[in-house]
Formats: C-alpha cells, sequence, structure tokens
C-alpha cells in the first residue's frame, strides 16, 4: 500500500475544484442581441436572479471584458457552442477583507517596530553621548581654569618689565615683552569670555542706550589708527539709533569689529560704516578693502583660530579668534552676525540685533 504524503504545516494546497467549490460567484448567459436567457445563483445568497441581470446590464455597458463592479470581479466570454456571451462574476469580498487585515497587521507591526526602535536609540543616545559632553565640559572647564592661572604670571612679568625700565629704561627688548604680554593678555581675555559664554555664565544685561553715539565714539577712537594708513573712511550713522542690548558687549563688538576692519584694510584702502533701522531691528555694516579676499567661505571666518594668514605670522597683529567673540557676543544678544564677499576685494561684515 502506498504511503500518503504527510501534510503541508498549513494544509495541502488547494485544487481547482475545492477552489472553485469554495468561491462565491453567479453566471448570466446573454443571447446575440443581449437579452438574458440563463441565470444561475445557486453558488451565493447575496445575490437574486434580479440583482445578477443588473449587474450583468452594468457589465456590458462599460464595455470591458473584464474589471470590478462594488465587491464583484466580473469576465466576459464569447460563447464557443452558441452566439452570445457569459458574464461570470465573483465575490471577492472575503480577498479585499484579507487584503484590508494584512496591510493594517503590517501597519501596526511596523509602528511597533519603529517605536521600539525610537525607545532603544533615546534611551542608547544618552550612553552614547555622555562621554562627548563630558569631554567637552571639561575642555571648557580648562580653558577657564588655565585662562586665570595665566593671568597672575602675565600680570607679574608686565609689572616687571615697567619696573626694570625704571631703573635701566626702555630698550626695544622691554618693549617686546610689553607687546608680547599685552597680546597674550588680550588672547586670554577673549578665551575666557567665549569659555563663560559656552558655559553660560556671562549673563546679558540688557537696557535702552543710543548706538549712534557708541558707534560714533568706536569710529574716533580708531581714526589715528586709519588715518597712518591713509584708510578713506565713509560712514552712514543716523543720530539717536536706540537699541536694548548689553551695552558693555556691544562696545567691545563694535571694537573688535573696527579693530579687524583696520588691521586687514589695505594702505589707501577704505573703509565703510553704515547704521541702518529696519521695522524694530538694527543693521550696522562694516565692508572694508583688502589685498586679496580669503580662499575659504565666508562662514569659515568665524571659525576660532582661523587665520586668513596660513603662515600665522604677528604681522598683522591678529590671532583668530576676534570674529568668534564677535559671532558669540551677537548671538548673545539675540542677532546675527554674517559675512560676505564683494568683488573684487570688499569684504562684508552684516550684523542684525
Amino acid at each position: 500500500m502506498e504511503r500518503s504524503q504527510d501534510p503541508l504545516p498549513f494544509g495541502n494546497r488547494k485544487n481547482e475544484e475545492d477552489i472553485w467549490m469554495s468561491s462565491n460567484f453567479f453566471v448570466v448567459r446573454l443571447n446575440e442581441s443581449g437579452e438574458v436567457i440563463y441565470v444561475d445563483v445557486s453558488r451565493t445568497s447575496t445575490v437574486t436572479q434580479e440583482e445578477a441581470v443588473v449587474l450583468a446590464g452594468q457589465a456590458e455597458d462599460n464595455a470591458t471584458k473584464s474589471g470590478r463592479i462594488g465587491q464583484y470581479r466580473y469576465q466576459i466570454t464569447q460563447m464557443n457552442t452558441a452566439e452570445g456571451t457569459v458574464v461570470v462574476f465573483l465575490d471577492t469580498s472575503d480577498e479585499m477583507l484579507s487584503y484590508l487585515r494584512v496591510l493594517l497587521l503590517s501597519g501596526s507591526v511596523g509602528i511597533v517596530c519603529w517605536c521600539l526602535m525610537l525607545l532603544s536609540v533615546f534611551l542608547l543616545s544618552k550612553q552614547a553621548i555622555r562621554p562627548i559632553a563630558e569631554n567637552m565640559e571639561k575642555q571648557k572647564q580648562f580653558v577657564t581654569n588655565a585662562g586665570h592661572e595665566i593671568k597672575t604670571p602675565l600680570a607679574i612679568i608686565q609689572s616687571n618689565t615697567e619696573a626694570m625700565e625704571l631703573y635701566q629704561g626702555e630698550n626695544k627688548w622691554s618693549r617686546n615683552i610689553k607687546e608680547q604680554t599685552e597680546r597674550l593678555s588680550d588672547l586670554m581675555q577673549h578665551l575666557l569670555l567665549l569659555s563663560r559664554m559656552d558655559e553660560g555664565v556671562e549673563h546679558v544685561h540688557a537696557i535702552d542706550f543710543c548706538f549712534s553715539d557708541l558707534l560714533m565714539e568706536s569710529v574716533r577712537s580708531f581714526m589715528p589708527l586709519m588715518e597712518s594708513k591713509q584708510i578713506d573712511v565713509h560712514t552712514h550713522i543716523p543720530s539717536d539709533v536706540q537699541i536694548h542690548a548689553d551695552q558693555s558687549q556691544i562696545e567691545q563688538l563694535c571694537s573688535i569689529l573696527l579693530d579687524n576692519a583696520v588691521k586687514y584694510t589695505n594702505e589707501g584702502g577704505r573703509i565703510q560704516i553704515e547704521l541702518m533701522q529696519k521695522e524694530k531691528h538694527l543693521q550696522f555694516t562694516v565692508q572694508n578693502t583688502c589685498k586679496r579676499l580669503p580662499a575659504v567661505s565666508p562662514d569659515k571666518l568665524f571659525d576660532r583660530f582661523f587665520r586668513s594668514d596660513e603662515a600665522r605670522t604677528q604681522k598683522s597683529g591678529g590671532y583668530g579668534i576676534g570674529l568668534s567673540v564677535e559671532k558669540a557676543i551677537v548671538q548673545a544678544n539675540h542677532g546675527d552676525i554674517r559675512a560676505s564677499y564683494m568683488e573684487p576685494d570688499v569684504i562684508c561684515f552684516t550684523i542684525c540685533v
């Protein structure tokens, strides 16, 4: 006796007869004139003969051999043995319901998996970012501590150099010591300011004051340097322009911006300073000519310790942190600063506060 084949895990595959027996369908025959000559609704309990005739008429009107009407798919076939056609309707409601169940199940599983993944990323990201955050915090603290530690030796060097000049007189070595001490002291002041802003301990004490007077005073303080380089200065500063910000920080901002313009403007070049009131905001622009434009994007100029002089010489006296301080001050006072190049040799800094 031949051994029967073991059934599949989910049952044996249905043959054509099983499929035909389990399907809900009905058949309508029409003659050559389109009149109904036969209706078979024995394989369905939801459609009457009258409804079957109506559906057959709709299928004929569609002028397609196959298609869908509601929950039924139909197929129109020409009879071989006689004139006329046969229209077979198949109920696909169960199939549509199965599709919807699969779609709903797939969507639910996808949403659950996405939520689990999001929760995992949220929990693991803290562990992954913690070392980086701690390292950045240590770097900020190091700059602050180092700055305070260096301030004392700088003050001692400065005072000892001045005392030595009282006994021996000023010479080129003492002048160099004082210049480099002042340079390093200025650098440490900027680094400490940036560090305090990064740590959030540098508070902004905003008040209302006249920005026009402050800017004019800053320009006057730089006039001797501009005249020494034969720089042509153009200013457009309306009177009595008020601003709500930290006055000491805005004063430092103007000083750094004008100092930067004077340093990098070529001999006999041009500086243009303009202040405009735009609705509730102020726009402050400084344009200056230079020997050649930096070979980097304007946004790169605000990076800390960026120098257009790749050799990093002290010929210009800068150390590549002034614009970083400017950006920090502007952001602390809820403003925006941007740089742009204007051909052929003009750099423009625009501040909106």
